[in-house]
């Protein structure tokens, strides 16, 4: 069990590690959103519970049915894909909406009848119009990460808890199953805080106005490099 326990904890933590895109999303988009840590930590807490929750409830069901670790596993193989796909997808979306930012917000200069250039953007000012849009572009771009974690596979949780559910251990199962899901997702906070952390500590104010567009680039490349690998 001491063996058993020991795995868990050392998969989840390189699991997560190794998986930049268990916290790259929320430290690029919590500096590029102005979030607070707070709302930060909270939005990566719900979307860590969903992402080994629907691991859990797919192994559970697996074991309730009899199914085999090849079966289930091809199953996480698959959400993987899908996954990485809708980070993708979810990137470059980002990246357009960062761009189209970008042209909306762009200065013009004028030249006013006693000769002094005028500089001014035509961006709209109201504050109850920006602070509505705000909270529903923050309410999307929630629920674009927790669907996307949720769609996110723990493949190595399947194999953990398939030994000691044929040993009809339920405490073993059990034990096993929290320690996965604790050591991944306080390795999640604690790589987006310290991501976090480090990015405004260099206070880039100049690419502040491209925010957007790196936050979704990175995203993009983020998904097509655990494509790539994959990771």
């Amino acid at each position: 069990m001491n063996v058993l326990l020991v795995t868990s904890i050392s998969l989840a933590l390189i699991h997560t590690l190794i998986g930049v895109d268990h916290y790259l999303p929320f430290i690029i988009m919590g500096q590029a959103n102005n979030w607070s840590m707070k709302k930060t930590m909270f939005i990566v807490l719900a979307c860590g519970v969903g992402h080994v929750a629907s691991s859990v409830a797919l192994g559970f069901a697996g074991i309730a049915l009899s199914s085999g670790v090849e079966f289930l596993t091809g199953i996480e193989s698959l959400r993987g894909e899908i996954a990485t796909y809708f980070l993708i997808a979810f990137g470059l979306v980002y990246t357009i909406y960062g761009i189209r930012q970008v042209m909306k917000n762009k200065t013009h200069s004028h030249i006013s009848e006693d000769g002094q250039t005028l500089i001014h953007s035509h961006l709209k000012t109201g504050d109850d119009h920006i602070h509505g849009r705000n909270i529903l572009k923050s309410k999307n771009i929630f629920w674009g990460l927790f669907i996307l974690f949720v769609l996110g596979p723990c493949e190595p949780l399947i194999p953990l808890i398939m030994y000691p559910a044929a040993m009809q251990n339920v405490f073993m199962l059990l034990a096993v199953t929290f320690c996965f899901a604790f050591f991944t997702i306080s390795t999640m906070l604690t790589m987006t805080f310290l991501g976090l952390k480090g990015i405004r500590l260099l206070k880039i104010n100049k690419l502040e106005k491209y925010s957007h567009v790196l936050a979704g680039s990175s995203i993009l490349a983020c998904g097509i490099t655990v494509l790539a690998l994959p990771i």
